[in-house]
C-alpha cells in the first residue's frame, strides 16, 4: 500500500479508544487499526526506509506492573536506529504527528562519553551551539530525564550543566492534526525534521557512539 497520509479513520480509531479502552472495543475495532492505523503508518515508513529499518511498536501496554494503566497505547509509534546510534522515532496519536531523533536514552557507557564531551570545552561548546540552533528553529531538545543536579564529578555551576544532567540527548518536533496529515506531506514533513537534526546525530555519532552493553527493549 502506497502512503497517501494518514487516514480520517485512523484517528477516529484513537479517539474511540480514548473513550472505551477495553477489549472489547479493540477486538471490534481492530480490522481498522490494522487498515487505517498500522497499515498506514506501515507505508509511511517504506518511504522514510533511509532513516530505518523501524520497527512499529506494540499496541498493548505492559500492564503487570502499572495499576490502572489502559491495555492498549492510545498512540502509535515506530523507531529506528542508525548504524551510529542515533534513533529516529515517529508517533501519531489525536494529539497530532511528533517526530524526534537522537540519543534519547543513553546507557552507562555512552553517559560517560557524553559527559565528558560536554565537559571538554570545544566539544561541548559545539553540542550547546547545535541544540540552541535546533530550539529557534522550533525544536524541543530532551531526553529520557535528567538528573536533579549535577552528576558525581562535575560542579553545579558547570556552564553547560543543563546538558550534562540530562540522561539523553534528542531533538523533538510536533505538530497538531491538521488536513496536511491526511496527504503525502507527512512524508516530507518529517524527513525535513529529521534532515534539519543531522547535525545533532553527527555529533553523537562522533563523540559518544553505540553502547557495547545489551541493548534496551523498545517495547516492540
Amino acid at each position: 500500500m502506497a502512503f497517501a497520509g494518514f487516514p480520517p479513520a485512523a484517528l477516529e480509531f484513537f479517539e474511540g479508544l480514548a473513550a472505551d479502552n477495553s477489549k472489547s472495543y479493540w477486538l471490534a475495532h481492530k480490522t481498522v487499526y490494522d487498515e487505517a492505523v498500522k497499515g498506514a503508518m506501515s507505508a509511511l515508513l517504506a518511504d522514510l526506509a533511509e532513516f530505518g529499518p523501524f520497527n512499529i511498536f506494540r499496541p498493548y501496554n505492559d500492564v503487570r506492573f502499572a495499576k490502572g494503566r489502559p491495555p492498549y497505547k492510545e498512540q502509535i509509534g515506530a523507531i529506528g536506529e542508525s548504524e551510529g546510534g542515533a534513533i529516529h522515532y515517529v508517533q501519531l496519536s489525536t494529539e497530532g504527528l511528533m517526530v524526534g531523533t537522537g540519543y534519547y536514552h543513553m546507557a552507562a557507557d555512552q553517559l560517560d562519553r557524553f559527559r565528558r564531551a560536554v565537559d571538554a570545552e570545544h566539544t561541548g561548546a559545539a553540542a550547546a551551539a547545535v541544540c540552541s540552533a535546533l530550539e529557534k528553529k522550533g525544536f524541543t531538545i530532551g531526553a529520557i530525564g535528567e538528573l536533579k543536579t549535577a552528576p558525581r564529578g562535575y560542579p553545579k555551576d558547570h556552564p553547560r550543566i543543563d546538558l550534562i544532567r540530562r540522561k539523553g540527548l534528542a531533538s523533538f518536533r510536533s505538530w497538531p492534526v491538521e488536513p496536511w496529515l491526511h496527504t503525502k506531506s507527512v512524508v516530507k514533513k518529517i524527513r525535513d525534521a529529521w534532515t534539519a537534526s543531522e547535525q545533532l546525530n553527527a555529533w553523537l555519532d562522533a563523540n559518544v557512539g553505540p553502547s557495547t552493553l545489551p541493548p534496551p527493549d523498545w517495547d516492540r
